[in-house]
């Protein structure tokens, strides 16, 4: 939660959207996790969130890529995203959104299409623009969900940057 923690840092600070950053790891069998990606909100074009642009970049890493995070490589196949994904826990400083008044996709969707393990959340998003039902969203589609305690003040900190008191 820490490494979400310096992502949620590098957002650049709007009035009108959450500073948040994202982890993605890995959970070999007999291995330390492994950070596969990282990710923060508007790091990518488009008024994108945290946890797209770590899918988005995770996505695009190659066999060789992946690879190159782990030596040895733990499993027997070569490594090909679609297949770490239900392996990967996602650290995210603040609730996956639920929905986009932007109308793009929102993050709790796409990390259900992903077919994610485990989503470990700082803070629940406050009502502050939407109502978020994200955890929810995860939780009935099979996805673990845990909150993680104790940083929930430096979290929800994190995510107002830049907003009016």
């Amino acid at each position: 939660m820490r490494q979400a923690l310096e992502q949620a840092a590098f957002c650049e600070p709007v009035q009108t959207a959450f500073c948040v950053g994202c982890v993605l790891v890995a959970r070999f069998p007999d291995s330390e996790p492994i950070v596969l990606s990282k990710g923060f909100s508007r790091e990518l074009p488009g008024n994108t969130h945290a946890e797209a642009n770590a899918l988005a970049k995770f996505e695009s890493l190659t066999s060789p890529q992946l690879q190159s995070l782990v030596s040895p490589w733990p499993l027997e196949a070569v490594p090909v995203v679609e297949d770490l994904l239900p392996l990967v826990d996602v650290y995210t400083t603040l609730e996956p959104c639920s929905v986009r008044t932007s109308g793009l996709s929102a993050c709790a969707d796409a990390l259900i299409r992903a077919r994610i393990r485990r989503c470990i959340i700082g803070v629940q998003e406050p009502d502050d623009f939407v109502k978020c039902e994200g955890a929810r969203k995860m939780k009935d589609a099979g996805i673990e969900v845990i909150w993680y305690g104790g940083l929930e003040q430096e979290c929800l900190d994190a995510a107002r940057r830049g907003h009016h008191a």
